[in-house]
Parts: C-alpha cells; sequence; structure tokens
C-alpha cells in the first residue's frame, strides 16, 4: 500500500475536498444525478468517471446515462476486461505512456456487486499505487450512495432491468435482501432466476454477533398466488426471528401465518438454518426442501439429512433441528427444486450430479462466492436454452476467513 502523504499536501488537499464535496452533493441529488453530481465534485482533481451498473441476470452492465455526454457502451460481463474487474471484485489500469490513464474499479456496496465503474485521467500519473487507493476509496463511497439512493426513485433500478417485471417478481424483488453479505469470518451469497417472474422462491439472511440465520424459501405453484404465500412465510419467519424465537418456532410461526390468511390449501417448502460464527455448529430445519450440500475442501462431502419437518402451512409437531459441525473454509449450498429439475430441450434434468460438478469447479478455481453462484445460475439457464418451468434459487455461504478478501476489492 503507497504510503500516505502528509495533511499539508496541496493534492491530498485538493483529493479530500473532492470526496467531501461527492459526500455534500449526495444529500440532496436525485439518483439520476448521481454521475452529473460525481463528476463535478472531481473535476478540480482532474478525473472523469462513467458508473456501469450490472442487470439483474448479470449478463450485461450498463452506463448511468449523464446529461450532456455521449452515451457509454453496453458491457458484457463475459470475455470483456471490465467484465472481469465485475467478476473478479479486481481493479485494472489501462493506458499508453503519454496518453489518457484509465482505472476500471468493481463497483460495491460492501461486497454487493452492483457493477463496475470507468475513471479516466488525461495523463498517467506520477504515483499509480496512490491514486488506485483513492479512487478505491472513492468508488467505495459511490456504492454506498447507489445503495441509498436506489429506494428513492425508478432510474437506478429500471437501468438494471432488460425487460418488464411481473407483479409476483415486484413483490419478492422488493423484500429481498441484498445477494451478498460479507464479514470477517464468512460470505453469504444467492441468486434468484428467473429476475422478472418470480414464481413463489425467495431467500433470507440475519447477521448479528456471531450468528448467521439464513433461509430459502419455495411456495407452491407459480405466479403472484404463489409469490404471496411465499412473501406471508418469510414474513413470519423474520417477525418470529426478530423477537428472538428458535428455528422451530420460526416454521411454526409460518404455519399460523399461513392457515391463518388463506383459506384454500397451500405451503412452502424450505431450509431455515443458523451458523455460529465462532464454532462452525450449523442447526437447521428442513421443512420438506431438497438437502443442503456441505462443501469440504472443494468437494461436496454429503447431504444434510436431518431436522425434517412438513412444509410450512402444514401443521407439524416435531420438533427435530439437525446439527452439523463445519470447518474452516467449508460451503453450504441451499437450493430449491428448480435447480436440479431444470430440462433440457430433450428433457433431461440439470441433476444434482451436474450441480456438484459445477460447485466443485467453482471451488476449486477459488472464485468469489457470488461468481461462483452467478456461473453457475448461467450453466442452469444454458441448460434449458429456453424459458423456466419453475424458479431456481441457490444461497451458497462459506465459513472462511479467507473467502471474504476475494468478495471485496
Amino acid at each position: 500500500m503507497a504510503p500516505v502523504p502528509p495533511m499539508d499536501d496541496p493534492a491530498l488537499a485538493a483529493w479530500y475536498a473532492a470526496l467531501c464535496d461527492v459526500v455534500r452533493r449526495g444529500h440532496l441529488m436525485l439518483p439520476d444525478q448521481l454521475p452529473a453530481e460525481v463528476n463535478a465534485a472531481l473535476r478540480p482533481v482532474g478525473l472523469k468517471i462513467t458508473i456501469y451498473l450490472v442487470d439483474l441476470e448479470q449478463r450485461a452492465m450498463r452506463p448511468i446515462a449523464e446529461s450532456g455526454r455521449p452515451g457509454a457502451q453496453v458491457l458484457p460481463v463475459d470475455g470483456t476486461l471490465p467484465g472481469r474487474v465485475f467478476s473478479t471484485v479486481t481493479a485494472v489500469a489501462t493506458g499508453e505512456p503519454a496518453g489518457p490513464y484509465r482505472l476500471w474499479l468493481p463497483l460495491v456496496d460492501g461486497s454487493e456487486r452492483l457493477g463496475v465503474a470507468e475513471i479516466v485521467t488525461e495523463r498517467p500519473p506520477a504515483e499509480p499505487d496512490l491514486l488506485l487507493e483513492r479512487c478505491l476509496a472513492l468508488v467505495g463511497l459511490i456504492g454506498h450512495l447507489i445503495a441509498a439512493k436506489m429506494p428513492y426513485g425508478d432510474t437506478l433500478r429500471r437501468l438494471r432491468r432488460t425487460r418488464s417485471m411481473s407483479p409476483a417478481g415486484e413483490l419478492l424483488l422488493s423484500m429481498l435482501p441484498p445477494l451478498t453479505f460479507t464479514c470477517r469470518d464468512m460470505v453469504v451469497s444467492s441468486i434468484l432466476e428467473p429476475s422478472y417472474d418470480v414464481g413463489g422462491d425467495a431467500f433470507d439472511y440475519a447477521v448479528d454477533g456471531l450468528v448467521a440465520r439464513l433461509a430459502v424459501f419455495d411456495a407452491m405453484g407459480r405466479g403472484l398466488r404463489a409469490g404471496l404465500t411465499c412473501a406471508v412465510a418469510m414474513a413470519a419467519i423474520r417477525a418470529a426471528r426478530r423477537d428472538g424465537r428458535d428455528l422451530v418456532a420460526m416454521t411454526r410461526a409460518a404455519d399460523a401465518a399461513i392457515t391463518d390468511l388463506f383459506s384454500d390449501f397451500r405451503y412452502v417448502t424450505g431450509v431455515v438454518a443458523e451458523l455460529d460464527l465462532e464454532t462452525g455448529i450449523l442447526r437447521y430445519v428442513n421443512a420438506g426442501h431438497p438437502q443442503p450440500l456441505l462443501m469440504r475442501r472443494g468437494r461436496a462431502v454429503r447431504a444434510l439429512t436431518g431436522g425434517r419437518r412438513l412444509p410450512m402451512g402444514i401443521r407439524d409437531d416435531r420438533t427435530d433441528v439437525g446439527s452439523e459441525a463445519l470447518e474452516r473454509g467449508d460451503r453450504l449450498l441451499l437450493y430449491t427444486d428448480g435447480v436440479v429439475e431444470a430440462r433440457g430441450p430433450d428433457g433431461e434434468p440439470f441433476g444434482e450430479q451436474r450441480l456438484v460438478d459445477l460447485a466443485e469447479r467453482g471451488a476449486n478455481d477459488e472464485l468469489p462466492t457470488p461468481e461462483t453462484l452467478r456461473r453457475l445460475s448461467h450453466s442452469i439457464q444454458d441448460h434449458q436454452q429456453g424459458p423456466p418451468r419453475d424458479d431456481a434459487t441457490m444461497m451458497l455461504t462459506e465459513w472462511s476467513g479467507t473467502a471474504p478478501t476475494r468478495a471485496i476489492p
């Protein structure tokens, strides 16, 4: 890391003033004004930025338009340098000795991958490492600003969509936490397809102190009815969790909420789990759902078969809770049946073995956890070669002290 220059350095003072100006402008800017306001703040330090947001499919990155500037091109994630920056969460510098100098930087909110940022200066810097360090801080601030501004308008959400969202998709998407969360001891990342027409799948997590609580849901049926059923189950479990109730009580709260609200027969399968981040002890309840897969040293070692009960919405008085002792570096994969049951044009299912093989490949390639899931999801879509018959949701959790370093710039 480059040494920090003395506080009386004019260049440092100018950079500090630019960052303060970004924060000041951020209080009142509209979401679609973000590029223009940030560029106005950066003008005194000779930098120009273009901000790209990844679409919901995580296949391409689209620029946030800035009034008065020509539109930048859409950037594919696969097969491009900016796409590699996004995938690996690693900055790259390009430029000629006497020409413009360009930095491509991963754009994240914490560890949630939002896209990339392109920063250009007219001439190569005297201290490239120092410029990189400062620009990483700047883009980190911009990532937080984007996340903060996203709920206040539709421009940024619309930019990330390539087609219309169904009412069920809109409902569930508004309830989901960010796709990726990272702390010093773990990474949890999720992905849900189809992004625009979710039939009843969802995921949830909450990390407090030394406990991470994880959940994946799959409501019966498709469309808005399934979305409503899933939303009710997830809300009931969140309410019970925030009230300090245990795993069994959470699933029973979902039972009660579903049967109290709906007069017809409905249910939700799911896995609700909690991981002790100090000891690695995983406790879980499996409500009629596919069995989680435990991966160790790059191999799938076993399915977790304990904690069985009936799907939520069907009363079950059993109090079984499964338990597993994780080792540092272990990965836990939760998924819905739409993953393994996805069928190709010839009717062949994607299958558990194919899922295991691709998950093992991602672990052995030491990819960032969210990138492993992105590639898995695209493999499922490529296998189907058409509209999916069911949702396909995955959550990959890694209990590790090293995995978090691969998920942040």
